[in-house]
């Protein structure tokens, strides 16, 4: 399978295969490598023309990877073909000067060969580990479409910032049901409006995560199913819409797989980007505000933070969810114009998002639903709430915080509508969100669903939840929601 979407720079070669996580022009580069050890072995008459095939594969390979960019992964493969060139063509070289041909013994060339082939089968492993993310085809029958927007809020100051005039801006993305575009339509840029924001946001992630930014620079490579500023849908209906904020450090488009596949199936999503708790934001002017949140070392500190952060990110989803009612008014510019149901609105969040989620529900009953997806809850002021909710968790071990599901029970036994605890078995925390499409596949680390799994359950449990809280949808939720986990139902007035 072809990933779907536009074409790079170098066009189809550059184009991951789904499976193999290398494109057509990286898998020739190996294919080379490959053959030039292999050559030294066979019999006399077949060893020329499998090394000059083999020869100008890597020639080509090489040129043309150097000029659309060579990711990390490819290195080993280059440097193992590099090697075993000379040694293959040699013999070739001596034959047509007419210098006999010297060939080494072979528990001398045994070594080499194994090395070669060693240092060649890394690339591979390497791309299977740390891939291009390709996000999986959205099952809904709309297309999708995705726009950014840049909203200030006039009534609020930046707290981050020393300067009084300052006022509160969020960045946020939406992804939309569009209508069909044109074959061959280039498909918007994973992480960003354009390559330098993706590379920008990409490298910022991974310094937030303590990683070497090499490690993931394939995820700004990669493209999604949204087309940038594609046409609204035709069909006339007003879309429910789903507000999402991400975890710590987290930025707008780190569910963009749980985004569009909503979106295909007739909801609005808006992400926001937090500026100075994001791990990068870029506006639109260009400048790149960094996060400032850093760990003090004292856990009553980083929880009073956490507390202040949460409650900043409440607000930015209500300031939203205003903007979002002036776009379907038309006050605002937008191609959402008269398409937005803000009536049928879910909050959502993921981890520190989550608790975000569940303090603006608390405090703004505009929201008709939230949904929490492993996060804890952080409002200090623990109050009924009027919105049924759902909260996703990952699989419970002796190393979850034992304070965790205690709290976000009893938070969920506040609200006045029938709630839903749901632990997903093989979920870990970054399960919820696309890094399971693009980090090594470490149970600790992204679960065990496995990388097509993991958006699939997260993207099922919440459309079940959704289409029957803001769509109201006959059917046995509960039943539903038990297929993929264990479940806790919260009833009003009720424990369980």
């Amino acid at each position: 399978m072809w990933q779907r979407g536009p074409r790079a720079e170098g066009g189809q070669v550059t184009e991951i295969i789904t499976g193999l996580h290398m494109s057509p022009l990286e898998i020739l580069a190996l294919l080379s490598a490959v053959a030039l050890v292999v050559a030294r072995w066979l019999p006399p008459a077949a060893r020329p023309p499998l090394t000059i095939a083999a020869g100008l594969g890597f020639v080509l390979s090489a040129i043309v990877l150097s000029v659309v960019g060579i990711r990390w992964q490819m290195l080993p493969v280059l440097a193992g073909a590099a090697f075993a060139l000379p040694f293959a063509v040699s013999p070739l070289i001596r034959r047509r000067t007419g210098r006999p041909a010297r060939r080494a013994r072979w528990w001398v060339a045994l070594p080499g060969s194994v090395a070669c082939v060693g240092l060649t089968a890394t690339g591979p492993a390497a791309a299977w580990a740390f891939p291009v993310p390709v996000f999986p085809e959205p099952t809904g029958h709309f297309a999708v479409g995705t726009r950014v927007m840049q909203w200030t809020d006039p009534n609020r100051p930046e707290t981050a910032t020393p300067e009084p005039g300052d006022r509160r801006t969020v960045v946020v993305q939406l992804w939309y049901p569009a209508q069909k575009s044109p074959a061959g339509a280039r498909r918007a840029q994973y992480l960003g409006r354009t390559e330098q924001e993706a590379h920008t946001v990409s490298d910022a992630l991974a310094r937030y995560a303590g990683l070497p930014g090499f490690l993931v620079d394939g995820v700004p490579r990669a493209h999604t199913h949204s087309v940038l500023n594609a046409p609204v849908a035709r069909d006339g209906a007003r879309f429910p819409v789903v507000l999402f904020s991400p975890g710590l450090g987290g930025v707008r488009t780190q569910n963009t797989a749980w985004a569009e596949e909503l979106a295909s199936n007739g909801y609005v999503v808006a992400a926001l980007d937090h500026p100075y708790d994001s791990a990068a934001v870029v506006l639109a002017d260009g400048r790149t505000i960094n996060t400032e949140i850093a760990s003090t070392g004292d856990d009553d500190e980083d929880d009073k933070r956490a507390a202040e952060t949460t409650r900043i990110r409440a607000a930015d989803l209500s300031f939203v969810l205003t903007q979002l009612g002036g776009l379907d008014r038309g006050e605002i510019d937008g191609p959402l114009t008269g398409r937005l149901d803000t009536g049928r609105t879910a909050v959502t969040g993921h981890s520190l998002g989550g608790g975000a989620a569940l303090q603006a529900a608390r405090q703004d009953r505009r929201f008709a639903a939230v949904i929490n997806l492993d996060g804890y809850p952080r409002d200090p002021d623990l109050l009924p709430f009027h919105q049924p909710a759902l909260a996703l968790t990952q699989a419970i071990s002796p190393e979850t915080d034992p304070r965790y599901i205690p709290r976000l029970t009893e938070v969920l036994n506040l609200s006045t509508a029938t709630s839903y605890r749901l632990t997903i078995p093989g979920a870990a925390h970054l399960t919820f969100m696309d890094a399971p499409l693009y980090l090594p596949p470490v149970p600790s680390m992204v679960g065990s669903l496995g990388r097509t799994e993991s958006p699939r359950v997260v993207a099922a449990t919440t459309l079940a939840f959704l289409d029957t809280t803001l769509r109201h949808k006959p059917g046995d939720l509960a039943g539903v929601l038990s297929a993929y986990g264990d479940l806790s139902v919260y009833r009003p007035g009720n424990s369980r």
